[in-house]
């Protein structure tokens, strides 16, 4: 019988699949060996901190799979389980405690197992543990994995806190990546929040000359500066305080993007549509004549009808899937658009 090979399995946004594979294009060391709607695998890699550079990624895992690699297989031969571990702690001894993710996780035969990670490893059994280890069935086949870092890969060092509503920053990536950003000089975030997207522009881009992003939440421009502080960019974003509806005056733009409030980031009294009406015809007047609007929005019905009825066109979209912390699955779409 063939011994099963260690492999990499990259978890991503549905509907992001496109831009993972594009950036995975850049790394010559990274092979792709199988497309599904949110996972990509990878020929194994013995340098797996690569990895960690990938930023439209949301987490990535070392894995095995087998027919034969259900609980009780794996509680007679630990050592597929402990080679995994040892690979990971010895590239990252950051882990303290650990957690394994298994149907019946509080059975005999998973308590096993975790005593010997716990004996073996010094690592301590933990709900919230930072090396999560799981064992599941995946169309007949089992397959043993393991998170290759205590935090998911979308969780940017930059980030001195999580705002409600903030985008994910792989998100970020992917409008960025769609804005031809190696190519222009000037580059406005209209509601800019907590600069998720002018940090991944300014991280990714250093040719851009002006990054300006302006909003009218003073917690949001509060936690934005520190952000960018931390992320070493203060002197190259500057973040103004101001209201799309008195048409704030900033220049022309080659590149103009946008996270579009809604729900509970729009007061009860605001009119939406006016709002992303709004938006629309002050993008008009700020871009270049062969810019680029690049929007992320969960009212895609809505923007969509008023970028029909505007000077506008949309060249490119992408509609992705997403999970929120309360277990709801949301829609939104990214829009790009050039002038007609």
């Amino acid at each position: 019988m063939i011994k099963p090979e260690l492999k990499i399995k990259l978890e991503f946004i549905s509907g992001l699949k496109g831009i993972v594979i594009n950036e995975i294009k850049q790394f010559p060391n990274l092979n792709i060996i199988k497309i599904e709607e949110s996972f990509i695998h990878l020929d194994f890699i013995q340098d797996i901190s690569l990895l960690k550079d990938l930023r439209s990624v949301l987490r990535a895992f070392v894995i095995i799979e087998s027919y034969n690699y259900n609980p009780p297989y794996i509680a007679n031969h630990k050592s597929i389980i402990g080679n995994m571990v040892s690979l990971i702690t010895k590239e990252d001894n950051s882990f303290k405690n650990f957690k394994i993710i298994c149907a019946g996780s509080d059975s005999l035969i998973i308590q096993n197992i975790a005593d010997y990670i716990q004996n073996t490893y010094g690592l301590i059994e933990d709900e919230d543990a930072d090396l999560k280890i799981h064992i599941i069935k995946q169309g007949g086949i089992w397959e043993v994995g393991a998170q290759i870092s205590p935090k998911p890969l979308s969780v940017r060092s930059y980030k001195v806190r999580d705002m409600e509503g903030s985008m994910n920053p792989t998100i970020a990536y992917a409008v960025n990546s769609l804005c031809d950003l190696e190519n222009i000089d000037s580059y406005l975030n209209i509601f800019s929040g907590s600069a998720t997207l002018l940090i991944e522009a300014g991280q990714c881009y250093k040719n851009i000359k002006q990054l300006i992003g302006f909003d009218n939440n003073k917690e949001a421009l509060s936690l934005s500066i520190k952000n960018i502080r931390k992320a070493g960019l203060i002197k190259a974003i500057k973040v103004k305080e101001a209201d799309i509806f008195d048409k704030p005056s900033f220049g022309m733009f080659d590149v103009i993007t946008a996270d579009l409030p809604f729900g509970m980031l729009v007061s009860k009294f605001e009119d939406l549509e006016a709002l992303y009406k709004n938006f629309i015809e002050y993008s008009r007047k700020s871009l270049k004549e062969k810019g680029i609007l690049v929007v992320y929005t969960v009212k895609s019905d809505m923007l969509k009808k008023i970028i029909k009825q505007s000077e506008f066109k949309i060249i490119n979209s992408l509609e992705l899937e997403l999970i929120t912390s309360s277990k709801a699955f949301i829609y939104p779409s990214i829009f790009v658009c050039k002038l007609k």
